[in-house]
């Protein structure tokens, strides 16, 4: 008994365009051809259509099927290999679901961890300095982040803040002197003093280095603060 393209695809389930394709990729021999020119399936392409089938049922790719060849019928690696990547997958999966879920129920900003959008809400930022944050979120190690969340709880709009993000860019120097100054006195800035000591202990531990911090900050501050802003926080950290 011989089938056609169209009868083997449709017993094993699958289409003609994939059966093509499975010749195309090198995973299903080309089959004998009959008299008119048509091929002529037999039991064992079956087999193979249906062993592909289910190996990518099972999640191997073609790629790793075709690497298996024909004569492994469990291929104990692979599936090894396949389970431990599934293990991972439902692991991320399991902790999106349980971020999403904290998400949904403080029903915070999402281009921010939970914890930290919810404090940055209560915070009462500036655009400037929420912006500031979402970056610097993504610059920080998990432990340096969660010790700057927790900052956030202090903070407040002090006259001294407002005083900042209204400053203009030809402040003169005796305004700029007296902002920084109130700043620097703010109760805030001495919370922010006592968790990092050296400013710079913010990405002392980020993932991508140091430098990479460093320059992300910086590039990112340019383009927030105007230049009578920049020479207020360059005055705080003097």
């Amino acid at each position: 008994m011989a089938w056609s393209t169209s009868q083997l695809a449709d017993l094993a389930g699958t289409t003609l365009r994939t059966i093509r394709h499975y010749h195309d990729v090198g995973l299903l021999a080309e089959p004998e051809r009959r008299a008119n020119g048509y091929k002529s399936y037999g039991v064992p392409h079956l087999v193979r259509v249906l062993r592909i089938k289910r190996l990518t049922d099972l999640g191997l790719s073609l790629t790793q099927i075709a690497e298996l060849g024909d004569g492994d019928e469990h291929p104990r690696e692979a599936l090894r290999e396949l389970d431990t990547e599934l293990a991972a997958q439902i692991e991320r999966l399991q902790r999106i679901r349980a971020e999403l879920a904290l998400v949904r129920l403080q029903e915070v900003p999402t281009d921010l961890p939970p914890e930290v959008a919810a404090m940055i809400e209560n915070a009462n930022l500036s655009p400037q300095d929420r912006s500031f944050t979402v970056v610097l979120a993504q610059l920080l190690s998990p432990e340096t982040l969660a010790r700057y969340a927790e900052t956030l709880k202090g903070y407040s709009r002090d006259p001294a803040v407002v005083a900042f993000d209204n400053l203009p860019e030809d402040a003169d120097e005796q305004t700029r002197q007296a902002v920084a100054d109130g700043m620097r006195a703010m109760p805030y800035m001495a919370q922010i003093r006592a968790v990092f000591p050296d400013p710079a202990g913010l990405w002392s531990d980020a993932p991508r280095g140091v430098e990479h911090a460093r320059q992300t900050v910086i590039k990112v501050m340019v383009e927030l603060y105007n230049k009578a802003q920049l020479d207020v926080l360059a005055r705080m950290s003097g």
